[in-house]
């Protein structure tokens, strides 16, 4: 089977031309961007296909063809046409729904808080305290070892602070899941309902 090379130029161009107009900030170009992509990779599909060959039906052959053609990839080719013309109406109806409520242009503009996010730094962070490094402004080891107000505690203010609160995330000791499963392995009769306990 022989490769048609001036194709797959071709399809490279397509492609990269697709591909550098999805990139672009207007909705029209980022649609044609999207045609050109699907018409290359259907070009693509139809070539690595093989080439022309007998119709693929019982009884029917051409001249000087010693093959079928594949008809797999014409169908995919086919079903690729019309997903590809679905999701250009879709985009085409997003550009017109942005022209309404735009009536300027068709341009999609840079996030707010995308923008926030690009221009902050450690220190304008709203989850910085004092505890933090003064150089690299990074959490250090003292970051939970201050009270609500922000007033330096010792380690062990802290750890009496901590066993007050109920923190259902924590798993139980070891001493409780003996309490309930028993010694020997075996679940722990309720109160009341041991051998031994009359009723």
């Amino acid at each position: 089977m022989s490769i048609n090379l001036g194709l797959l130029i071709v399809i490279g161009i397509t492609a990269a031309c697709g591909a550098y107009l999805l990139m672009e900030r207007s909705l029209i170009r980022m649609l044609f961007g999207l045609l050109l992509c699907g018409n290359a990779i259907n070009l693509l599909i139809l070539v690595v296909s093989g080439g022309m060959g007998n119709p693929p039906i019982l009884g029917r052959a051409s001249d000087n063809r010693a093959a079928d053609a594949d008809p797999l990839a014409q169908a995919m080719i086919l079903t690729a046409i019309v997903i590809t013309m679905g999701v250009a109406a879709f985009v085409l109806s997003l550009v017109y729904r942005l022209f309404v409520i735009n009536r300027d242009d068709d341009d999609l503009e840079d996030d707010t808080e995308d923008v926030k996010i690009l221009s902050g730094s450690l220190d304008t962070a709203p989850d910085r305290d004092r505890t933090d490094d003064p150089v690299t402004l990074a959490d250090t080891a003292a970051g939970d070892l201050y009270d609500d107000e922000g007033n330096p505690i010792t380690p062990e203010e802290f750890a009496k602070r901590h066993e007050e609160l109920i923190e259902t995330d924590l798993m139980p000791e070891d001493s409780d899941v003996i309490d309930e499963v028993g010694e020997d392995g075996r679940e722990a009769p309720a109160d009341g309902d041991g051998p031994g306990v009359s009723r």
